[in-house]
């Protein structure tokens, strides 16, 4: 006989998990009872949203299945905006959340909510764990959902007294669930050969490329056909790292923040063939004019996503890399060179730039330098604003899971947990987060967990004393008038009290890094970026780095909304 705790413990260490993260509270005591005797490494974050992106990142960065535990309550609804920004992003992760004993549900417990419900929109499946004698059978389907078809978060929610309780129930073999059959092959080879006779038909082909492309670990197979059929590629912001960068077919991020030949050549080309992208609103604009020349093609593992938003001429629903892997016979070498040239002519012409006489630090500059100082070879994990847009400009992905950014959702506070996360599973590699002063402030708390398991997270915090691209927006679309966005001290009329002694800054990140038993440098001269980050990056343990940067500095191209992503402004 085991409890139902055991069983939790024993499921996950056979699904393989070596890491969780999370923390304790009443409704799990008795999961954590179980789990002091375990090899799992936990790590107790400081709040369940931090949990759950470093299961999250930690996912991102290693291809396995984040996860995480946290208590019922409000600790099951502090976890839901990492599991909504997982499960837009396509991220498997199973998040097991304590529940009020089965007796009480419903009755306004302590700590009770209805976790099930609040959760189900934002997850891919969920559970409520009625009976102790399902928990293995719950544990290994949750597993399996959330790893196959297209990858997501899936919630276990196991009240205590079933934790509590005794079973004799195992759980052995292969999971097989009647009504949960994603496609795990091909496509159709009627599909594969109709548009491989399109793309060696094509004139102008373009690989438009999304996150899927990770997911399915198909990175190898893209850019063999890439190569061969001389085909450029774009990517998504979920895309970037699943096609080199530095590669001359490479066309950089597409959309609203994407750069002019991407968007140029998506709008001229005569086949568009979409390769695990869901054709997001930042990325096509005015939908009607999207790629309006093209037949477009749409290359994916899940069926619902065809035709979701752009109607789709030539479907294949399937396995991304097996797909790739049965087009690479039958698509044919091409001399596109007219088509390269049209491409090149762009790159040249409206490369990714900034004003290199300025002499303020400038958010591109610094980026620049941390892709000089790490070789390219960094992970890099971003907070979500302007910074994280020109580190998709400045930083060039030439691996898969090199790039970690919440992309659909859209998460402030994801980047520095996320960091956390990815370098708990990537303990050898060179961890950078680009971070802005606002959104940095999100989970900030969660620095200590770096400290505490000597993970040598480099932070760096673009700090221009404002809500970056919210104050852009009202720069470019509200007359200038800085609603709500201003975080800087200096110069506020209704703050004239409100003054640091030391140095004029608020809050003092470097006095904070230090608070937390992370080492931190201020950067205020651009002569000084170079050497700081060296300086970081040879330092042990974790580290912030404070740049002061210019503070009006905006992010371009910009598609507006509801423009045509040809209606870019360069400036």
């Amino acid at each position: 006989m085991k409890t139902g705790a055991k069983c939790i413990i024993e499921g996950l260490e056979k699904a393989g998990v070596t890491t969780i993260f999370g923390l304790p509270g009443g409704t799990v005591l008795d999961l954590f009872a179980e789990l002091y005797h375990s090899d799992i490494e936990f790590v107790l974050a400081r709040h369940e949203q931090g949990a759950t992106h470093m299961a999250d990142g930690y996912a991102r960065a290693t291809g396995k299945v984040g996860c995480c535990i946290v208590t019922s309550g409000p600790g099951a609804t502090n976890a839901v905006t990492g599991l909504a920004t997982a499960n837009m992003d396509g991220i498997p992760m199973v998040c097991i959340a304590g529940q009020v004993p089965s007796s009480m549900i419903g009755n306004d417990a302590f700590q009770e909510a209805d976790t099930v419900g609040i959760t189900r929109g934002v997850t891919k499946h969920n559970y409520l764990v009625k009976n102790v004698d399902d928990l293995p059978r719950i544990i290994a389907e949750a597993f399996h959902i959330a790893s196959s078809g297209k990858p997501g978060p899936v919630l276990i929610d196991i009240p205590k007294d079933i934790q509590k309780a005794e079973t004799k129930a195992k759980y052995s073999g292969e999971v097989n669930m009647r009504n949960y059959k994603p496609r795990s092959g091909s496509g159709h080879p009627k599909q594969i050969k109709k548009l491989a006779d399109a793309i060696n038909k094509a004139k102008k082909p373009v690989f438009y490329v999304g996150g899927g492309i990770i997911a399915g670990n198909a990175s190898k197979e893209l850019t063999e056909l890439a190569r061969k059929a001389n085909v450029p590629v774009t990517t998504t912001l979920m895309g970037l790292g699943g096609f080199p960068e530095t590669d001359p077919l490479s066309l950089r991020m597409l959309g609203m923040h994407g750069s002019v030949e991407a968007n140029n050549a998506v709008s001229e080309c005569d086949l568009l063939v979409s390769i695990g992208a869901r054709f997001d609103d930042r990325v096509t604009g005015k939908v009607s004019e999207f790629a309006a020349k093209a037949i477009k093609a749409h290359i994916d593992i899940d069926p619902s996503a065809i035709d979701k938003s752009v109607k789709i001429d030539i479907p294949v629903v399937g396995h991304v890399k097996l797909v790739l892997q049965d087009l690479m016979d039958k698509v044919k070498e091409a001399d596109r060179s007219e088509w390269l040239k049209q491409i090149a002519d762009w790159q040249k012409k409206y490369a990714f730039s900034y004003n290199e006489e300025e002499e303020q630090i400038l958010p591109q500059f610094v980026i620049e330098q941390i892709y000089k100082e790490t070789n390219g070879d960094a992970i890099i994990t971003t907070e979500v604003g302007q910074h994280q847009m020109w580190a998709t400009h400045f930083y060039k992905y030439t691996k898969p899971r090199t790039f970690i950014s919440s992309g659909g959702l859209g998460t402030m506070g994801f980047g520095v947990p996320a960091g956390i996360g990815a370098q708990a599973g990537m303990r050898d590699a060179t961890i950078v987060t680009i971070a802005g002063d606002g959104s940095v402030q999100m989970n900030i708390q969660e620095l200590v967990v770096a400290v505490e398991h000597q993970l040598p997270v480099k932070i760096v915090i673009l700090n221009n004393g404002h809500l970056g691209m919210v104050r852009q927006w009202q720069d470019m679309f509200y007359n200038n008038e800085h609603s709500a966005t201003v975080l800087k001290q200096e110069g506020r009329p209704d703050n004239e009290k409100i003054t640091d002694k030391n140095t004029g800054y608020l809050p003092d990140f470097i006095k904070l890094a230090e608070a937390h038993g992370a080492t931190g440098f201020r950067v205020e001269k651009k002569e000084d970026v170079n050497s700081t980050l060296q300086k970081a990056l040879q330092t042990p343990g974790p580290v912030v780095v404070e740049c002061i940067v210019k503070e009006d500095e905006a992010v371009f191209p910009m598609v507006p909304p509801g423009a045509a992503i040809t209606d870019m402004i360069l400036e």
